[in-house]
């Protein structure tokens, strides 16, 4: 939501300014100069990168107009899903768990907002399989690090994706401009008023460039790389409640762990954790 509120503050601005300062805005209007740099833009991005990372690109770019998913309402599920987990498996011992991790979602361990992120949900069922398995802690915590590290790797592969995008347009634009150029020195010949028009068309063409870049794509590869990094916190979160698990920490004593590893800005307060907690046993 906040993405397009900056894109309606930064166009107001810069069309404010135009207008004001005497500019016509018809003259910005240069379908021709679209089509080049945007399509240049395109064609660059479908050849530089492979199927799965264009998908992932345009999902995660379009998801940038919407808030972020997880908020403190969020966390705390987690927190209250492991509180249950944890529960479960110091009444009912490791082996309980196998009816949660075959099927999670008849399970009333998990609420609809952690089965609807496939990949933390698989990440939580996989490693409790592991627990159940009998790996040791150290080797759990191990392979638990490699799997992470491999998702923030690919995660941040759209995100270098879309960053060329913005890298490129502007270079994209004076490539638009000099086209422009080449046009108005084949029509030298012509009224100067004419001639006017014509190097205004190409210099839109720089102009549509850097605005592109800075005004429209650049901000859109930062916030997803805040959700990247917001999205790793919840699985290093979750990675603190398995190893809990594992270790047979008790299940306040894991929720509190885990609380403890949410950034301050997302982090239920000890005191709305200890009432949730005591609604949950209740």
């Amino acid at each position: 939501m906040l993405v397009i509120v900056g894109y309606l503050v930064l166009s107001i601005a810069i069309m404010g300014g135009f207008i004001g300062g005497g500019g016509h805005p018809g003259v910005l209007f240069q379908p021709f100069e679209f089509v080049i740099i945007i399509g240049a833009a395109l064609g660059a991005f479908i050849c530089g990168n492979s199927m799965t990372v264009i998908k992932s690109a345009v999902s995660q770019a379009t998801a940038t107009l919407k808030g972020s998913p997880y908020t403190k309402d969020y966390y705390l599920e987690l927190l209250l899903c492991f509180y249950a987990i944890t529960t479960k498996t110091r009444k009912e011992g490791l082996l309980s768990l196998e009816s949660i991790i075959d099927d999670p979602k008849s399970s009333p361990v998990f609420t609809p907002r952690i089965l609807a992120d496939h990949h933390l949900l698989e990440f939580i069922c996989d490693n409790l399989r592991l627990i159940v398995t009998g790996v040791e802690v150290y080797a759990l915590e191990e392979l638990m690090d490699q799997e992470l590290e491999t998702h923030h790797e690919e995660a941040h592969a759209p995100i270098k994706a879309v960053q060329n995008i913005a890298d490129g347009l502007p270079a994209f634009g004076i490539v638009a401009a000099v086209l422009g150029v080449v046009h108005t020195m084949e029509s030298v010949g012509i009224p100067p008023s004419e001639l006017g028009k014509l190097i205004a068309a190409a210099l839109v063409g720089t102009f549509l460039g850097i605005l592109l870049a800075y005004g429209y794509i650049g901000p859109v590869s930062a916030v997803m790389a805040e959700r990247v990094e917001a999205s790793s916190n919840v699985f290093k979160c979750a990675q603190k409640g398995l190893l809990c698990c594992a270790k047979g920490v008790s299940p306040a004593m894991t929720a509190e762990y885990m609380r403890t590893m949410i950034a301050s800005a997302m982090r239920p307060g000890f005191q709305e954790l200890e009432e949730q907690l005591r609604a949950n046993k209740g």
